[in-house]
C-alpha cells in the first residue's frame, strides 16, 4: 500500500461568491502519492453526487495518478442545476490541476457524470450547449473551458433526459396523486409480465416519452403564464421514477444482474417511494436537466466530438446501467483509441471483494500506456 496525500480543495465559482458562513461553492479533496506531484490527474464530478470521497480516489492515488473528486456548488442540490454554470465549475477544477503541474488530466464520467464529462469536451472544443430556457446566451465561463486530455467512463448511461425517461412509470395518471395507474401500462401487473412482450416493451417506452414530452410542455405553459409574475419558476414533485421494465425482466438487455431490483431495493417499494432522481425539480431545471427535447445533458450529441483516448467500463451486474449503455458510449464516441470493458461488480462495484481494485489496476493499466505519472 502506498502512502496517500489528501489535500481539501475549497474554490470560488465563477458564478457566486462563498457561502456567508465563510463555505466556498466549489468542494473537494485531491489525492496523490505521498510526496509526488503526479503530472497525470483524474477529475470526477457529477450532477449531483457528492464524488469528493470517491471509493476509486484512494486506489488511483496508490498507482500513482492524482485524482480530484470535484465538487460544483450542485452538489445535493439537483433541483436547481444549470448545464452551463455546472460546465464552468468542473473547469475550475481542471484549471486548478493545471496549476498544480498536471499534464495530463482524464475525465472520468462515472454513472450520470459520463454524460455531464462528455458535454464538457464537447463544449471545451467548440461550444455547442444551449443556454438555459429562458435565457438567451450561455454563462460566458461556460465558452472558454480549458480541455482535458483522456475520458473514462464508469458504469456510466447515456444521459440525465434518458436516463429518467426510461425509469419513468408511464402508468401515472395524474402528477398530483402517486397512487394513480393506468392498468393498460402497469409493469407490476403480472398480467403484463415479466417477461413482458415486444408489443408492450413498445407499447411502455411510447408512454414513457410521451410522460416526458407531457411534463416538458406543462412547464413550458407555466412558465409562460409566470413570465409577466414576481415569480417565475416553481418547485415541483415527480411522482414514481423507479419504473425500468429492465428492474423486473433479465430478458432485457440480459447482463448478471439481480431481478427485481434497482438502486433502492425492491423496485415497485421503490416506485411508490420519495426518493429517487429527479422527484423534485423546479421547472427550469427539468427543462435543463431531463427533458428529451431541450435538455444538453446527454452524451449522444457530445460523443460526436469525443475524439480522446476513451475507455468505457462496464460492471457486468450493474442493476440501473446496462450493457446497451456501455455499448452505446463506445459506438458513439468518435476517437480511434478507444476500449470497452466489462468487469465483475454491481454498479459500485461493492462486490465482489475486490472489485474495486480490479477497477482500480483496469484504470491504470489502460493509462500507462497513454500518459506519464
Amino acid at each position: 500500500m502506498t502512502d496517500i496525500d489528501r489535500e481539501f480543495i475549497g474554490l470560488p465559482s465563477p458564478a457566486i461568491g462563498r457561502a456567508g458562513a465563510g463555505g466556498h461553492p466549489l468542494q473537494g479533496i485531491y489525492y496523490t502519492p505521498a510526496g509526488r506531484k503526479p503530472k497525470t490527474a483524474l477529475i470526477a464530478a457529477h450532477y449531483n453526487v457528492d464524488f469528493s470521497e470517491h471509493y476509486i480516489a484512494t486506489r488511483m492515488a496508490e498507482r500513482g495518478y492524482g485524482f480530484l473528486g470535484w465538487n460544483t456548488r450542485f452538489r445535493g442540490a439537483e433541483h436547481f442545476f444549470i448545464l452551463d454554470h455546472a460546465l464552468a465549475e468542473i473547469g475550475v477544477g481542471v484549471s486548478w490541476l493545471r496549476s498544480r503541474g498536471v499534464e495530463q488530466v482524464v475525465l472520468l464520467g462515472n454513472s450520470g457524470g459520463g454524460s455531464l464529462m462528455t458535454a464538457y469536451h464537447s463544449q471545451s472544443r467548440e461550444p455547442n450547449i444551449r443556454p438555459p430556457y429562458g435565457r438567451d446566451h450561455v454563462f460566458e465561463p461556460a465558452l472558454h473551458l480549458p480541455p482535458a486530455d483522456l475520458m473514462i467512463f464508469l458504469a456510466a448511461h447515456p444521459g440525465r433526459p434518458e436516463w429518467i425517461t426510461r425509469t419513468m412509470d408511464p402508468s401515472v395518471l395524474d402528477e398530483t396523486d402517486p397512487n394513480s395507474v393506468d392498468p393498460e401500462l402497469d409493469m407490476y401487473d403480472p398480467a403484463h409480465g415479466p417477461s413482458y412482450s415486444p408489443q408492450f416493451v413498445a407499447r411502455y417506452r411510447a408512454a414513457q416519452v410521451a410522460r416526458n414530452d407531457r411534463l416538458t410542455a406543462w412547464c413550458k405553459e407555466q412558465l409562460a403564464a409566470m413570465a409577466d409574475r414576481p415569480a417565475r419558476d416553481r418547485i415541483f414533485s415527480m411522482p414514481r421514477t423507479w419504473a425500468d421494465l429492465r428492474y423486473l425482466d433479465p430478458t432485457i438487455d440480459p447482463s448478471n444482474r439481480p431481478t427485481p431490483m434497482c438502486y433502492f431495493g425492491d423496485p415497485k417499494h421503490a416506485n411508490y417511494g420519495v426518493f429517487g432522481v429527479g422527484v423534485v425539480s423546479t421547472m427550469r431545471t427539468w427543462l435543463n436537466m431531463f427533458s428529451l427535447q431541450e435538455s444538453d445533458c446527454v452524451a449522444a450529441k457530445h460523443l460526436q466530438r469525443l475524439d480522446l483516448p476513451t475507455l468505457v467500463v462496464q460492471p457486468d451486474a450493474d442493476t440501473g446501467v446496462f450493457p446497451s449503455d456501455a455499448q452505446g458510449l463506445y459506438d458513439g464516441a468518435v476517437s480511434t483509441d478507444k476500449e470497452l470493458v466489462t468487469l465483475p461488480g454491481d454498479h459500485y462495484f461493492v462486490e465482489p471483494a475486490d472489485a474495486r481494485d480490479v477497477v482500480a489496476d483496469t484504470l491504470a493499466d489502460w493509462l500507462a500506456s497513454r500518459t506519464s505519472r
